[in-house]
């Protein structure tokens, strides 16, 4: 773990475009100000269709084109989100300013588990996610991706509503 003197140095939120985790990247970059930590937004993607294409670069030719399409198809979603994101944080604030990364993979296993490998393999040393996705299933009390990084995390996990 990175965490020194009792503040954090690296936050990872995890995104979905839900209202959720929009609300928890707020919160999240509010953390990352006030420990001067880097805040890394990532956007994780399950489709084992793509996935063994995801580490190419789109302009490789051994990619299918439907597959690039999708890659497109999501990197655009997700940068309107982080549009949105960088926005409501307003993370230029004079002198105390934000470190960000942006982060977008696909995954052929659940998003939970994509989440906390990137976070083990980066050190990071929080992990902040809204309770509930964009899934159908409003009435659950905590989401799935949710109770996966809560349960499995190497860290702490806050969790934003």
């Amino acid at each position: 773990m990175s965490k020194r003197n009792g503040k954090f140095s690296r936050i990872l939120v995890g995104i979905d475009g839900s209202e959720s985790s929009m609300n928890a990247a707020a919160y999240a970059a509010a953390m990352a100000r006030k420990n001067n930590a880097q805040l890394v937004i990532l956007y994780a993607l399950s489709s084992p269709l793509g996935y063994e294409y995801s580490s190419g670069k789109l302009s490789d030719e051994t990619i299918p084109n439907s597959i690039k399409q999708i890659f497109r198809t999501v990197k655009d979603e997700a940068e309107q989100w982080f549009n949105k994101i960088k926005e409501r944080i307003d993370y230029k604030i004079e002198t105390n300013t934000i470190q960000l990364g942006i982060e977008v993979i696909v995954t052929d296993t659940c998003v939970a588990g994509a989440i906390i490998l990137y976070a083990q393999e980066h050190t990071v040393d929080l992990i902040v996610v809204g309770t509930r996705g964009r899934s159908a299933f409003t009435k659950l009390l905590l989401g799935s991706v949710a109770t996966g990084v809560v349960t499995y995390a190497h860290c702490p996990v806050l969790l934003i509503r």
